[in-house]
């Protein structure tokens, strides 16, 4: 099996259905061998069942692939570790690592428990974090070992993290941390040959049954633009070593649409060059905002 990822090693996080099960069997038909893992919880992250990552591996290898499931839970430190022990014992190296596992605990801020707080925050947030420290630990023990990688990391945001969304505050937060992780990783991880980006995909999942309700059914015949399988490509791309110099940067992928996303830039500003009062900084502050871009609204405000 050929391709752009032929010979590389990649692991793909909540690989076991929707966009990971898409990023995993894409990955594996450019001809990467293929971590997959996945805790085969429901969507709100209760239960567990190591079918799904099994099932995708066989998929896989009814293709020709190579893959191995791996059912730990990558948001503990354990997990992690044995994600990367996983590609290292089954296929000697890892080349890219692509952060996707996650599940929803939606609610009103006002009736937001901590409990589905701390739920999401760990699956999204310390779910990136933990296999990210782990690789990142191989990949610079092989650089300063003088084997210099074109190692890549994936990260998986959202829209809502971008935006903010309405009865995902949980949610958000957490996907907005995932762009800072992926900005530090990617400014701290170049020495070693690591290139880190970010995503943040729309396409039909189980998470996204509700948000995109009536947009969901294909049209029989037509471009089915939310079809997981449309954001793969980009996020095979970017785990490749094609897209050298390609680092710290935030992608939009939706259908055949990919933006690159510019961030936090600086916009009108002034400087009185000394402190200022509470009216003068209101009444500046003011005459800034008449000079600003507007900011696009929340996802869920009309």
């Amino acid at each position: 099996m050929t391709g752009i990822c032929t010979g590389r090693v990649a692991a793909v996080t909540g690989a076991g259905r929707g966009l990971g099960r898409a990023h995993a069997r894409a990955l594996a038909a450019e001809g990467a061998a293929v971590v997959v893992n996945d805790l085969g919880v429901a969507a709100d992250g209760a239960g567990g069942s190591a079918g799904p990552a099994q099932q995708v591996v066989e998929e896989i290898r009814a293709h020709g692939g190579r893959a191995v499931a791996h059912t730990g839970d990558i948001a503990t430190d354990d997990g992690a570790a044995s994600l990367v022990a996983t590609a290292l014992d089954a296929f000697g190296r890892l080349d890219a690592l692509v952060n996707n596992a996650g599940f929803l605990r939606d609610r009103m801020l006002v009736n937001l428990a901590e409990d589905d707080w701390d739920a999401v925050m760990r699956v999204h947030l310390k779910g990136h974090f933990l296999p990210l420290k782990h690789a990142a630990a191989h990949w610079r023990a092989e650089s300063k070992a003088g084997r210099t990688p074109e190692a890549r990391v994936v990260n998986t945001s959202s829209g809502a993290g971008l935006l903010g969304s309405v009865g995902q505050a949980n949610y958000s937060a957490a996907k907005a941390g995932i762009l800072g992780l992926t900005l530090v990783a990617a400014a701290e991880l170049a020495r070693y040959g690591v290139h880190v980006n970010a995503l943040a995909p729309a396409a039909r999942t189980r998470m996204t049954e509700r948000t995109f309700a009536s947009t969901m059914a294909p049209v029989e015949g037509a471009f089915d633009a939310m079809a997981p399988e449309n954001v793969s490509p980009l996020v095979v791309w970017l785990a490749s070593a094609d897209c050298t110099g390609v680092t710290g940067r935030v992608f939009e992928a939706e259908g055949g649409r990919i933006t690159v996303m510019e961030g936090w830039r600086p916009g009108p500003t002034v400087d009185k060059g000394a402190r200022w009062s509470p009216g003068e900084a209101g009444a500046a502050a003011r005459e800034l905002l008449l000079a600003a871009r507007a900011g696009r609204p929340v996802y869920g405000v009309s």
